[in-house]
């Protein structure tokens, strides 16, 4: 994966990272995938408090490009709308075992 940039925007509290990861000969990145290499990109962050956005991958091409932005609290991570929340429900710790809970009723 390539950084193409990497902004810390304070106001919101958060660090913006505009990616390309090149994956020839490999299937398509999941987000999982992508959210878990943004991970060991910025050292000591949340996992719980990673957003990736605008993933795309070209038609024919190995390539695909997307943002991650990467919140310091939880908090800060209010200024999403609610349908990311819902998009991010499965990649948040805990999220598992509330899933087979409900699948058990």
């Amino acid at each position: 994966m390539e950084i193409v940039s990497r902004t810390e925007n304070k106001l919101l509290n958060r660090v913006e990272i505009e990616f390309r990861w090149s994956h020839k000969g490999k299937e398509t990145p999941s987000k999982k995938e992508v959210m878990d290499l943004v991970k060991t990109l910025e050292p000591g962050s949340n996992p719980d408090l990673i957003v990736v956005k605008n993933c795309k991958t070209r038609y024919g091409q190995a390539l695909t490009t997307g943002n991650a932005l990467i919140y310091e609290t939880d908090g800060a991570m209010k200024v999403e709308p609610d349908y990311i929340y819902e998009r991010h429900k499965g990649f948040r710790s805990g999220a598992p075992a509330e899933e087979k809970t409900e699948g058990d009723e």
